[in-house]
Formats: C-alpha cells, sequence, structure tokens
C-alpha cells in the first residue's frame, strides 16, 4: 500500500505530495501504525461484518453505550480537581426570573 501511495495514485501522479507520510511511516513511525496495521485491517474485517448485521451492530452500539459511563468527562474533572488541581467544588446560585 505505500508503494502505491508513494506513487502517485492518489494524487494525479504527483510522487512527492505523498512523501513525507509515506517516508515517516517507513523510516520513523513515532506512533507504530504499521507495527499495528495487519491487526487493524483484521479488526476492522469483523467490524465491516457486523456492520452488515444490523440486530448485531444495535445490540454492540447500545452495550457499548450502557457501559461508557465509568469514561464521562465529568468523572475526569472530578478526578482532576481532587488528583490533580486540589480543588473544590464551587456552588452557582442560579438566577431567580
Amino acid at each position: 500500500m505505500l508503494d502505491l501511495i508513494a506513487s502517485g495514485a492518489f494524487s494525479h501522479g504527483d510522487t512527492e505530495v505523498f512523501r513525507p507520510l509515506v517516508d515517516n511511516l517507513r523510516y520513523d513511525d513515532p506512533f507504530l501504525v504499521l507495527a499495528d496495521y495487519a491487526s487493524y485491517v483484521e479488526c476492522q474485517g469483523r467490524v465491516s461484518a457486523t456492520w452488515r448485521d444490523p440486530a448485531a451492530w444495535a445490540r454492540m452500539s447500545i452495550l457499548n453505550t450502557a457501559r461508557s459511563g465509568k469514561f464521562s468527562s465529568d468523572r475526569a474533572i472530578e478526578e482532576y480537581c481532587d488528583d490533580i488541581w486540589n480543588v473544590l467544588p464551587v456552588t452557582v446560585a442560579r438566577p431567580t426570573s
């Protein structure tokens, strides 16, 4: 795939436009994109198969959403306040109209 990108196939024959990207992946790859690429492709195949099964997709989506509460921003901010910033919550009075 990198050879195809480098060939200019996605840039109207311009072999230079994606050179920094391709060189980064080939010679540096600080985020290990290529190290995980095979497992990513395999997992994407499973995702695609599940997407084609609406009942399975809906079930997994609902369960994923239902189980995500622990990862809410409210919880994260509360932990920052307690563990990092050492600040207490402030009560803000609502204006009466």
